[in-house]
């Protein structure tokens, strides 16, 4: 009887648990939503810049350098296409 009882209450609380509430949606603002743009653009030049290096130096046996030049090259891509149109 006590172990029914525990059981139905701790699987009420895990299914009470589960429902997210409709406000925890999160809400940018034009702004918000441009810069956090901005800055995922960023970060998916670079990491390409980087695994594409990886992948370079992987084949002339130096992987690490090879991330780190192709993350430098993605940098300065990005700093390229953000100054492109101005």
């Amino acid at each position: 009887m006590r172990n029914a009882i525990l059981t139905a209450v701790l699987s009420t609380g895990l299914l009470c648990g589960t429902a997210a509430p409709s406000v925890a949606a999160t809400y940018r603002t034009p702004v918000q939503r441009v810069r956090h743009r901005r800055h995922m653009k960023t970060v998916k030049r670079v990491g390409v810049g980087a695994v594409g290096g990886a992948v370079g130096g992987a084949i002339l046996g130096h992987p690490l350098a090879g991330a780190a030049v192709g993350a430098g090259a993605g940098a300065l891509y990005d700093h390229h296409k953000k100054k492109h149109g101005r």
